[in-house]
């Protein structure tokens, strides 16, 4: 099936107090538990080795302040574009250090992605919008903030020898932002088209190799139909369809991939596997389109989860880990990313949790930084999803509340990593059959109590294994 190209999160929004404020010791143990591939003593993973990371390039509300409109500091955030258009590179520290230190434990991507135009060059002087129903930025101030963006990959990636391999441009264009809780900005599909070609020539004649990532889209539905926001839908059709108004598809710098985020598709169930369907039937009509899940979070309330609250134990993980199970298996996803890394708020959009302090505090690691680990830290850049046979013949709407398996295979050496999450409440006995001539698994395993990507056991394919109750194991074939 896909290959697939990373896992990861985004910087959004502690690390610009944390990465520039904390205690250097606290800051590389967050580092070490998101970026590390190397194992402690007892053999388990130091880290989660994620192989993206996702910078949040600010529009500018954090030198406003309190005038910024956002209440909430912590969702503000700094732009290198002064209010008089001036440059100053030495905006966004605390993020720099999060990206220097990805790069230095081995992070294989890297995209940078806009919520808001800088305020510099917004219609209403803020970053979120007021009208809400088109782009919070004048089609004559395109050019600019196309160089604006280039300018800064470029600036980056020579002071501080980070390449962005993406830039993305819009981030949930089909909302309207005009709440005021945070950047952002909406957009039609036209001033999607109108300026991605504006910057796609800007990244020409700047000589960078960078590729555009389009189109975040809120939710799912909105990729393969209009849903609910005519002119903000449909974006397969409308991006990568050479009969559109709005194609970019042939456009140099334009990434082969279609963004989507998650949210709001994930209960109920039948819900949860029909959106995932119907794109994954969408996209077969467009082979040559990637599928990237570029953002999720647990922010459905239902009878299972509460995106209210933080907690750190295993049910918002196993949540969590049917999500990714289901892009991957049924959306055909080829890379997989998590939003908040770092979360200081009392919800569930953290993988590493904080104090809501910006100079020091508490680290907490909750099981959703380790469930994600069974899939990002053995998963690595350029495997390949392989097919599963279930000999009880169960499809996914059968095991969405038992067992669901994927299997994967490096190109280069043959060998497979296998994901088994156990979702009900009882010990289940499995047993993998392997076309391969490989005896041995090592076995990984995030469950309640102390499991967290705990190395379990090196045992033979050839016995059967039971998975514990509620669990993620990862099989890694020696």
């Amino acid at each position: 099936y896909q290959t697939i190209h990373n896992f990861g999160a985004s910087d959004a929004w502690s690390c610009q107090f944390i990465g520039k404020n904390w205690p250097l010791s606290k800051r590389n143990q967050m580092a070490d538990l998101l970026f590390s591939v190397k194992m402690k003593s007892d053999g388990s993973p130091a880290g989660i080795g994620l192989s993206s990371w996702r910078m949040n390039l600010g529009g500018g509300s954090s030198e406003q302040g309190s005038g910024s409109g956002i209440q909430d500091e912590w969702r503000r955030s700094e732009s290198f574009m002064n209010s008089d258009k001036t440059y100053d590179w030495n905006k966004q520290k605390g993020q720099r250090w999060f990206v220097k230190a990805a790069k230095d434990r081995g992070v294989d991507y890297f995209t940078a992605f806009v919520n808001s135009p800088p305020v510099a060059l917004t219609k209403n002087g803020k970053a979120y919008s007021s009208g809400g129903k088109s782009a919070n930025i004048s089609e004559e101030y395109y050019p600019e903030f196309a160089e604006y963006l280039v300018r800064i990959v470029d600036e980056i990636e020579s002071k501080d020898g980070v390449h962005f391999d993406y830039l993305s441009p819009f981030n949930e264009p089909q909302w309207d932002w005009t709440n005021s809780g945070q950047e952002g900005s909406p957009w039609l599909n036209t001033e999607m088209a109108s300026f991605t070609r504006a910057l796609n020539q800007e990244i020409t004649d700047s000589d960078i190799d960078i590729k555009i990532e389009i189109a975040e889209a809120a939710q799912i539905q909105y990729l393969y139909s209009s849903y609910n926001r005519p002119g903000r839908g449909d974006q397969i059709v409308a991006f990568f369809d050479e009969k559109s108004d709005t194609y970019v598809g042939n456009l140099d710098h334009v990434a082969q991939q279609i963004a989507g985020h998650s949210y709001f598709t994930t209960w109920d169930l039948s819900h949860f596997l029909d959106t995932r369907k119907l794109l994954a039937s969408k996209l077969s009509q467009y082979p040559e389109v990637e599928y990237i899940m570029s953002e999720y979070t647990l922010l459905e309330n239902n009878e299972v989860v509460r995106g209210q609250g933080r907690d750190l134990g295993i049910i918002p993980a196993l949540y969590m880990a049917r999500v990714i199970h289901a892009d991957l298996t049924l959306a055909g996803a080829s890379s997989w990313q998590w939003w908040l890394a770092i979360s200081p708020y009392d919800y569930k959009d953290g993988l590493i949790y904080t104090t809501l302090n910006k100079s020091d505090g508490t680290v907490y690691e909750s099981k959703m930084l380790w469930a994600l680990g069974n899939y990002s830290r053995f998963i690595r850049p350029g495997m390949i999803r392989i097919g599963v046979h279930r000999d009880d013949l169960r499809s996914l709407e059968q095991t969405t509340g038992g067992v669901m398996i994927s299997s994967f295979q490096d190109p280069i050496t043959g060998k497979t990593i296998t994901v088994a999450l156990n979702y009900g409440s009882n010990s289940i006995p499995v047993k993998i059959n392997k076309d391969s001539d490989a005896i041995l698994c090592r076995l990984y395993r995030t469950s309640a109590g102390n499991e967290n990507l705990k190395f379990i056991t090196e045992t033979s394919f050839e016995e059967p294994i039971r998975l514990a109750p509620q669990s993620i194991t990862t099989f890694v074939e020696q």
